[in-house]
């Protein structure tokens, strides 16, 4: 085993209204120790072909019930799904307990849902919905969206996005024309139907009754 200093391994996070989803993004990861606990994850991995070691203690914003939360390890990655208790159906602010920005801490904005449409999901997974079990990605892959849905510009996946508290900027707007590039578009195609050469009526006799 290495006797390396420990690194911080990338981490990205999204939440609905029951869970938390926490992803710590290492690939290859021998024999990872996580904890969940009621207010805080512990993490440590040796990961890798340089078998490099990660650790990070994660204080959270708020509790979670360790003995209903999951934890799937995958071969570039190992997601936690930590459970809300019942009576905290509200979003966090954030992931982590302070509130500030860490460079290891990303938004996964592949998984994220706004609360609304979180609350929407959970209505359509109680009375049935569509897919089955009303699961907003199942039924976005059967209608081929892929696996989390369609990706947007500009809100990246991933590691990509922003830190630790999901921006609400508006990405939609688009620049509009000015109206006086319109007026002057305009004006010029009237100048065009205004020189066209009228037919010359100088040459032609009226008819006469014989």
């Amino acid at each position: 085993m290495t006797t390396e200093q420990s690194l911080i391994p990338p981490v990205t996070w999204a939440q609905r209204n029951d869970v938390v989803y926490v992803s710590f993004c290492v690939q290859d990861s021998i024999n990872p120790d996580i904890k969940i606990e009621t207010e805080q994850i512990v993490f440590h991995s040796v990961a890798g072909l340089e078998q490099k070691v990660y650790d990070i203690t994660i204080p959270l914003y708020g509790t979670v019930e360790p003995e209903n939360s999951k934890t799937t390890i995958g071969g570039r990655y190992i997601e936690l799904v930590l459970k809300k208790p019942s009576t905290d159906t509200k979003y966090w602010p954030q992931l982590t307990k302070e509130k500030k920005k860490y460079h290891w801490l990303k938004v996964d904005f592949k998984k994220w849902k706004d609360e609304d449409d979180s609350e929407d999901e959970a209505a359509a997974a109680g009375g049935g919905g569509l897919g089955g079990d009303g699961n907003i990605d199942d039924m976005l892959s059967m209608m081929g969206g892929g696996a989390g849905g369609p990706k947007f510009g500009g809100l990246g996946g991933g590691l990509g996005g922003d830190y630790n508290i999901p921006s609400d900027e508006d990405s939609d707007d688009e620049d509009m024309p000015e109206l006086d590039d319109i007026e002057s578009d305009n004006a010029g195609k009237d100048k065009e139907k205004s020189g066209e050469t009228l037919p010359n009526i100088d040459g032609i006799n009226p008819k006469t009754n014989a």
